[in-house]
């Protein structure tokens, strides 16, 4: 194995093993030489160098190098550190990894490494396992613990009762802020981070909350019910994570309340939990306008990939049929003037790229709910002056370059006409659909793109052809 780069400065000896072998380069990308100094150090069951080194990683560090590693390794390497092993870097990796790792792992070390977790954590560690394995692993959780973790489970997968944790920090309402410092204190089981204490009733209802820095500059004998905030932003357990998130965005909040049906506190989502939920949405829209499962991940297989892709690229072919056809209506044309087969492509393309843009912002402002009824009107307008705009400016460029290439000024014309009709379509079609779509509640994302694709190829094709068939006399 190649000599490992000593990073320390000179006459500084490194302090500790990662100062002398550092995981990434100064890109920020894992070195390769690191993956093989962890990867032989499991293959030697090394258990010494392996928790010197995850001990002194952060989990997000950890699940990457678990996911650098060979797949036969990435169990062993868990067994092998043993306690200084935190089970949230497993959080950290793709979803298809997790669950190879969980199923090689014995249920007992699984149930051992979640009862460390915070609830939200734990929660998100267990819910995309088989039924059957997840109970096996909650079996070896004392009840109530389990209690916790399956009422959580019980939600829906993309509720705010899914996101939520459940350690948080209630005092009632008749103590003071001394009071309350103190319980703060002397309380063992305290969540890792927390921003605010929470005072409710006898029956665990909600009063208010004091935030930390509120406490903090109170006079000690005053009572905890002078300083609580009453209107705050709440969750109730079934709302949707992704309106949470944007309730968070819009209101510059850290953590917010959650109650269930009867009203009652029963957790705390943090903006830890809304920067994943953010992240997993953006992902999926990204993913979804490319035609691809949200499901997918790097690590899946050929396989698996395929399937995935293949439904996607079957509903683009026969969009494609579709659009060819309408060549074959122009086939006679198109013989006898064989430019028109040769510029025909560019129209269409041009305004399916027109049309990709206005489909892209408005499937973002769907999501974001930032177009509504209140000013459909007005962003449908704005997109078919914007496409008719740009149709103007390309006609006369593409206009000048047919006439250029084939000698023919009416061809300019023809193409010119042409593209002011596709961009303008391209441009009405990219923002209707994406709004019928969600009207019906399809998927926008998922579904415009085919759709958009079709009508600015069928646009394109006719719109030139016909109008070329019109001004050359062509039959």
């Amino acid at each position: 194995m190649a000599d490992l780069q000593d990073v320390a400065g000179p006459g500084h000896a490194p302090d500790t093993l990662l100062e002398k072998h550092p995981m990434r380069d100064e890109d920020g990308i894992i070195r390769a030489d690191f993956v093989q100094l962890v990867s032989d150090a499991v293959r030697r069951d090394d258990a010494d160098l392996l928790s010197e080194i995850i001990a002194d990683l952060h989990e997000a560090d950890v699940g990457d190098l678990l996911e650098a590693l060979e797949p036969d390794l990435r169990p062993r390497l868990i067994e092998l550190a043993g306690t200084d092993f935190h089970f949230s870097a497993l959080n950290e990796v793709d979803d298809t990894i997790r669950e190879e790792i969980l199923e090689e792992l014995e249920p007992e070390t699984v149930a051992e490494g979640v009862r460390e977790l915070e609830s939200d954590d734990a929660v998100e560690l267990l819910q995309n396992l088989d039924q059957e394995d997840k109970e096996e692993i909650l079996e070896h959780i004392p009840q109530q613990e389990r209690v916790v973790l399956e009422r959580s489970l019980e939600y829906p997968e993309d509720s705010a009762g899914r996101r939520m944790q459940t350690e948080f920090i209630t005092v009632p309402p008749d103590w003071t802020v001394i009071q309350v410092i103190e319980h703060v204190r002397d309380t063992a089981d305290l969540p890792d981070r927390f921003y605010e204490v929470y005072v409710v009733d006898a029956d665990h209802h909600w009063k208010g909350a004091v935030p930390l820095d509120v406490l903090l500059r109170a006079r000690r004998p005053e009572p905890i019910a002078d300083l609580i905030e009453e209107e705050r932003h709440r969750v109730s357990v079934l709302d949707d994570q992704a309106d949470v998130a944007r309730m968070f965005g819009k209101y510059n909040l850290i953590s917010a309340p959650v109650f269930d049906e009867a009203d009652r506190l029963v957790g705390v989502i943090t903006i830890d939990d809304v920067v994943d939920v953010i992240e997993a949405d953006a992902d999926d829209e990204i993913k979804a306008l490319g035609g691809v499962s949200s499901e997918e991940e790097l690590s899946d297989t050929v396989l698996t990939v395929t399937r995935g892709r293949f439904n996607w690229l079957l509903v683009n072919l026969a969009t494609a049929f579709l659009a060819s056809s309408v060549l074959g209506l122009f086939e006679d044309q198109l013989q006898k003037m064989v430019a028109l087969a040769v510029l025909a492509p560019i129209v269409a393309s041009q305004g399916g790229n027109a049309a990709t843009q206005t489909m892209t912002v408005a499937v973002r402002a769907l999501a974001t709910r930032q177009l509504g009824a209140f000013n459909a009107v007005r962003i449908v307008m704005r997109e078919c002056m914007v496409g008719l705009l740009n149709g103007v400016a390309f006609a006369v460029i593409t206009g000048i370059g047919a006439v250029a290439w084939f000698k023919e000024p009416g061809l300019g014309f023809v193409i010119g006409l042409a593209m002011i009709c596709n961009l303008f379509a391209g441009a009405l079609g990219g923002i209707l659909i994406p709004i019928g779509l969600d009207k019906i509640k399809a998927d926008p994302a998922v579904a415009s793109g085919a759709f958009v694709t079709t009508v600015t190829d069928v646009v394109g094709f006719f719109s030139f052809l016909g109008i070329a068939s019109l001004w050359f006399g062509l039959k």
